[in-house]
């Protein structure tokens, strides 16, 4: 596998990066990737269902500055920013038959991230449909989008993120996880005790990602930003 780590300059440029690596893998057979990459600032992503008005405070995103974008994976809406690594895998079908669901793909995944990470902390979980957590506590959320004979698995890793902030700028989602049990966002999410470099040692020794990238579709990445990413057409669709 390959592995690229690699924040763009906007965060519309790096939703984009993810959909291109994913699309250039089903045309063109583009292999396996691990992409790691950590905004430095606030930034509201909305999942490809999620619905605004719903999950966001517009009023204190605007005051702050904080974009607003949407992502083409399902899932949740989340807060990036210092603190939360973000990874996303493009993993071909043919490499399990687990993959070809997406309750399967989800055990598939995250038993690997959670083995990885087990050595922080012994105690992570599955939980939920797609979220790591300690305790009951989320850390990671994660999301996919699926091709014919691709799929692009992506999710966060806090590990030094300001919880109170996610109060601040997203509302509490409708649709809650049960073991949530109503609590507010600061009482659910909780930190990894752990570096972004470690972490991004162990999710390329979990993955066997040892090969460098070099190169990446930055054409088809400027392209998707004019076509989807920058567009209120895209981030307001719901």
């Amino acid at each position: 596998m390959h592995y690229l780590d690699l924040t763009l300059a906007t965060p519309a440029d790096n939703l984009a990066l993810d959909e291109a690596l994913l699309l250039e893998a089903e045309a063109a057979g583009g292999g396996e990737v691990l992409r790691l990459w950590e905004w430095p600032e606030y930034a509201v992503v909305l999942g490809s269902g999620c619905r605004l008005a719903e999950d966001v405070d517009e009023e204190a995103c605007r005051q702050d500055q904080v974009p607003i974008l949407r992502r083409t994976s399902g899932g949740g809406t989340v807060l990036l920013g210092a603190g939360c690594l973000c990874y996303s895998l493009v993993l071909a079908y043919e490499r399990d038959p687990l993959l070809r669901e997406i309750p399967s793909s989800h055990g598939y995944v995250l038993e690997r991230v959670r083995a990885a990470l087990a050595g922080i902390l012994p105690q992570i979980e599955q939980a939920g449909h797609s979220d790591l957590a300690v305790d009951g506590r989320k850390f990671s959320g994660n999301s996919q989008q699926r091709k014919r004979h691709d799929l692009l698995y992506h999710g966060t890793l806090l590990h030094g993120f300001d919880l109170l902030a996610v109060g601040r700028y997203l509302r509490l989602p409708s649709r809650r996880p049960e073991y949530r049990h109503d609590r507010n966002h600061a009482d659910f999410l909780r930190n990894l005790l752990a570096t972004a470099e470690d972490l991004k040692h162990r999710l390329r020794v979990a993955w066997s990602a040892e090969t460098p990238q070099l190169a990446w579709p930055e054409d088809l990445v400027h392209q998707l930003v004019k076509q989807k990413y920058s567009t209120p057409e895209w981030t307001r669709r719901r």
